[in-house]
């Protein structure tokens, strides 16, 4: 059994990612789902952005902490889109971190949003649609790669997903796509039993 804390995308803890953590637990696994915004879950991508722009920053981080102050201290970090960044900062400056998991997002190891170089011996993770616009054509691909070339293909992996889906891993949306989500699932799992403490 592994771990993971996975921190939702910027429409909220919506149902759909209470689903996506529900078949990593099936696959034998602990999954913390902290809610970031107290219930409030949105239909629009906008919406949540504005609902998340009106939180403070020292409330956020508040909330954040508290997500993680009783995990035990091998965790999996994992995060979806808006989400991520919270979980690969944790991965990467968490001592003891078992590995991390970015869903459609993926933050540059180098330049000014870098939270430094990735650390040694922590598996990576990371899964995007080839053509979203917030993925695979802003960067985030490109970033994924270079953390992968960093720390060699037995310690990172990268997938990409045909289509142009952004959140397609979460049931409740409009952009899901179940066989892309079915092939998630499978890899994720396979990545949390090779992590298991």
């Amino acid at each position: 059994m592994t771990d993971v804390v996975l921190f939702h995308h910027v429409q909220g803890l919506t149902d759909g990612v209470l689903a996506f953590a529900d078949r990593l637990r099936a696959g034998g696994h602990t999954v913390h789902t902290p809610d970031l915004y107290g219930g409030a879950t949105f239909t629009e991508m906008q919406a949540g952005f504005a609902h998340m722009k009106g939180i403070e920053e020292a409330t956020m981080a508040e909330r954040q902490a508290a997500a993680i102050a009783e995990l035990p201290p091998g965790v999996v970090y994992a995060g979806i889109s808006w989400g991520v960044p919270t979980a690969q900062k944790l991965a990467q400056t968490t001592s003891g971190a078992l590995g991390a998991l970015l869903y459609e997002a993926c933050i540059p190891i180098t330049g000014e949003w870098a939270f430094g170089p990735w650390p040694d011996g922590v598996p990576v993770q990371v899964h995007g649609m080839e053509k979203d616009e917030f993925f695979g054509l802003e960067g985030d691909l490109d970033a994924a790669r270079e953390i992968v070339a960093a720390v060699g293909d037995e310690q990172g992996e990268v997938f990409v997903y045909p289509g142009d889906g952004h959140l397609f891993i979460d049931s409740s949306l409009p952009a899901y796509d179940a066989a892309a989500t079915d092939l998630v699932v499978e890899r994720s799992l396979a990545f949390l039993d090779r992590v298991r403490p």
